[in-house]
């Protein structure tokens, strides 16, 4: 519901309708609303979880693979409606308490320590410049194909993303080798 109505377009009466139950059942579970919006996010980064263990599994032992595969993930997830729950709950709840928004701020930063990881690992010296690089992109991404559609710039994620890398890569690192296009043999 919060990912269909936003955060505060979503009222606890509306919510505990919802799951057949009332707003004091609801209560027991969770304490307040923001217990109940710290419980989303958890589960979104489950999620999330999910998609670097699969990044990982995709090319063991090969960071730049690894990335595309980052990269084609993210790409797919630019197809949900609202964009990033994290985000979306940072920009609609500016004003949250602190337990919401220490916890959208560890996943930020859990998000981009892992991909500066696969970065360094594929021997990208300026591996925290581009994990940063990479994070605007993907909120961009997400922001544009909100306001502009599938059409709009957002559609160009893959290949702006793949052109940072590729720049990052040859930024004093003339010995890393461009990972082979989706579907190419390895040189």
């Amino acid at each position: 519901m919060f990912r269909k109505c936003g955060i505060r377009g979503t009222g606890v009466d509306t919510i505990a309708e919802s799951a057949g139950t009332n707003k004091m059942t609801l209560y027991r579970h969770f304490q307040s609303k923001d217990a109940l919006i710290v419980a989303c996010l958890e589960d979104a980064a489950r999620d999330a979880e999910e998609l670097w263990r699969t990044v990982e599994a995709s090319a063991p032992g090969e960071p730049r693979r690894q990335l595309d595969t980052w990269i084609r993930l993210v790409e797919a997830g630019l197809q949900h409606d609202r964009g990033c729950e994290f985000s979306n709950a940072a920009v609609e709840l500016p004003e949250a308490c602190s337990v919401v928004r220490d916890t959208i701020a560890s996943f930020k930063r859990t998000q981009r320590e892992r991909l500066a990881g696969i970065c360094r690992q594929a021997g990208i010296r300026e591996a925290d410049r581009l994990a940063d690089t990479l994070g605007l992109m993907v909120e961009g991404a997400r922001v544009s194909r909100q306001a502009s559609g599938d059409e709009g710039p957002s559609s160009r994620f893959a290949d702006c993303a793949r052109m940072a890398i590729d720049h990052f890569a040859l930024q004093g690192s003339p010995g890393l080798a461009k990972a082979p296009a989706e579907n190419q043999p390895a040189e």
